[in-house]
């Protein structure tokens, strides 16, 4: 028999031996120490990824409800730019709310995106197979930073917003906004004057000397669209039934091919659509009425005379709240639609046209100072003088160019 328990008493007292074996021993730790390492380090790596790619994307929803879109085209531009960032849309889900479903911005102004993308397991599988999501939240909020009197919609048109004649205007605390990409989209020309807040423009804008602007060293040209302030009010309906036009005294109702205005007449509160035809004021009538809103529909348009003394508000609360004139989105066309009026006349309210031209031409404006105009485009020739807060008076606040950040 061979004895070997010298050797390996030997073995055992030799200290580089017993190193080794402990080191051999320890290896496998060792190495699955660093693999887990490694791991951890790539899922977090890929937890910033998608945070970024989730900031980015909450950040242009946000600008994308802001300029009108509705929700899917908000949550299409949102998840293209959350891929770009490093989204892998084909492993991850996109979630976009609002108002964000939590957080301390539950409000129409703000989008919540919520991203969730599997990462791989590596080491770790040959313990468990459960799947590792990583998600990813942001909200991103648009606030006002000026508030508009006159918004020109087209997105191309040179002269969108266009101040002319020989007219002296002025607009107490509140901005003339273009969304044309034309580099004159915001022109002031001839001899008229022009007094406002600010002057905002997508694109530009060509001024005289004489243009003053009270809140800002000079117009603010580049900003992002802003929204149609009164794109999610629905058209009212129409009635089949022609209402009378005869009487000093008219009531709501439909108004089939045109209406006119004319002599001495008071308006009853309520909706008056006027199909086809024309909305005419006529030389020298004394028109009043309160409560009341104008729906044009079906190429309907409106002209006021010059001398025609004209005294309209819109409703104050209600579905049409703010509302005068209404025009209808689907009727497009070169005409344009003309108020004109003698220094008595008042319409107070929102003379809203998406579609179609505007040409304000009166010495006139609201109760208050409050008219609103916003057009697919706006001409203004007149001596008026125009408020901000026409809250009391019904009216929705039109944004001039707002802020967007991100809060959460």
């Amino acid at each position: 028999m061979i004895r070997f328990s010298g050797w390996l008493k030997d073995l055992l007292r030799d200290e580089r031996g017993s190193t080794a074996v402990a080191f051999a021993a320890s290896m496998p730790l060792v190495v699955a120490g660093a693999a887990f390492g490694v791991e951890t380090s790539y899922w977090y790596y890929k937890d910033l990824q998608l945070q970024a790619a989730a900031d980015a994307a909450a950040y242009a929803g946000a600008l994308e409800k802001r300029a009108g879109s509705k929700y899917d085209d908000v949550l299409t531009a949102a998840k293209a730019v959350a891929v770009t960032n490093g989204f892998d849309s084909s492993i991850g889900s996109a979630e976009l709310n609002s108002p964000p479903h939590s957080g301390t911005h539950i409000n129409s102004k703000a989008v919540e995106v919520v991203l969730e993308e599997g990462a791989e397991r590596f080491f770790s599988s040959l313990f468990t197979q459960a799947p590792v999501t990583v998600r990813a939240r942001a909200v991103a909020t648009y606030e006002d930073a000026g508030s508009a009197c006159v918004l020109a919609l087209d997105k191309s048109a040179s002269k969108a917003a266009l101040f002319s004649g020989s007219s002296i205007s002025k607009f107490k605390k509140c901005s003339v906004m273009a969304n044309s990409l034309a580099s004159d989209a915001v022109t002031v020309q001839g001899s008229g004057k022009l007094q406002t807040s600010c002057i905002y423009s997508v694109g530009g804008a060509s001024l005289l000397a004489t243009t003053i602007l009270d809140d800002c060293k000079s117009a603010q040209v580049g900003v992002s669209p802003v929204a149609d302030p009164y794109g999610e009010v629905a058209a009212p309906a129409v009635d089949g039934t022609c209402a009378d036009a005869s009487g000093p005294t008219l009531s709501a109702g439909t108004y089939c091919g045109g209406l006119t205005l004319k002599d001495t007449m008071t308006l009853n509160p309520g909706v008056y659509v006027v199909s086809g035809g024309d909305l005419k004021v006529n030389a020298n009538a004394d028109i009043s009425g309160s409560g009341v809103m104008f729906y044009l529909t079906n190429g309907a348009r409106v002209s006021m005379n010059g001398t025609a003394t004209v005294n309209l508000s819109a409703a104050t609360t209600g579905t049409y709240a703010g509302i005068l004139f209404f025009g209808d989105r689907a009727d497009t066309g070169a005409t344009k639609n003309s108020f004109n009026g003698t220094a008595d006349s008042q319409l107070t309210g929102a003379i809203y046209f998406a579609s179609q031209a505007i040409q304000f031409l009166g010495d006139f404006s609201g109760a208050d100072g409050c008219t609103q105009v916003v057009g697919l485009t706006v001409e203004w020739s007149g001596n008026a003088e125009i408020s901000k807060d026409c809250s009391a008076h019904g009216m929705t606040a039109i944004p001039a160019a707002e802020l967007v950040k991100l809060v959460e």
